[in-house]
């Protein structure tokens, strides 16, 4: 019983030490990652439309940035959900839009709960998909007058410079590694823990 007291005592230490450890290294990339990513969208936003339209800076791309460049090791943050997540929330937005244009209390709820469903069954979940989804069905001016090119952009194109940010700034140091590799790992560990069944 003392045993294991003191060693459920000692991993609690250590996990409330992971938890709170500052390393200011890793949240310096983070930053720099997420102003980078955000910065050239802000920037492509301020040089095509005016001031009152926003129609590149959607909201979602902001809750992409913390997963992408503050939990780089999730798997809602992987490249295939980052871009597939937004890419078929906003075809799904789009789709409720043009088919109940006009009742939000009925398009909003059918974008969010029909992209997560696509989402999970192409494994593809990314919670910022569901706000994409809901951007396409509840904006005024611009965005719904995009159609099916707001799948391409401000989506798709802004997924891509999200994606290359993360790329470059979440691989500077020897503890950042993105994407994560550990559906890899665990393949290759199986592999020496089970060289005979692998053969099989």
């Amino acid at each position: 019983m003392k045993k294991t007291i003191k060693r459920t005592f000692r991993v609690s230490k250590y996990v409330i030490y992971k938890e709170t450890l500052v390393d200011y290294k890793e949240h310096f990339w983070s930053f720099l990652g997420a102003f980078v990513g955000i910065g050239i969208i802000a920037f492509i936003q301020s040089h095509s439309v005016s001031a009152t339209e926003n129609i590149f800076l959607i909201g979602s791309f902001g809750a992409s940035s913390v997963l992408i460049y503050g939990a780089i090791q999730s798997p809602l943050a992987q490249p295939r959900n980052l871009v597939g997540g937004h890419v078929i929330s906003a075809i799904v937005g789009v789709t409720v839009y043009k088919i109940v244009p006009d009742i939000i209390w009925l398009s909003a709820p059918l974008a969010v709960a029909f992209s997560i469903v696509l989402m999970q069954y192409t494994k593809t979940l990314h919670p910022p998909g569901g706000a994409t989804a809901l951007i396409a069905v509840s904006s005024v001016g611009k965005i719904p007058e995009l159609g099916y090119w707001y799948v391409l952009s401000p989506v798709l194109s802004g997924c891509i410079i999200l994606l290359l940010a993360a790329l470059l700034f979440n691989n500077m140091t020897p503890n950042r590694s993105y994407p994560s590799h550990s559906r890899f790992k665990r393949l290759l560990r199986k592999k020496h823990e089970h060289p005979h069944k692998m053969k099989k």
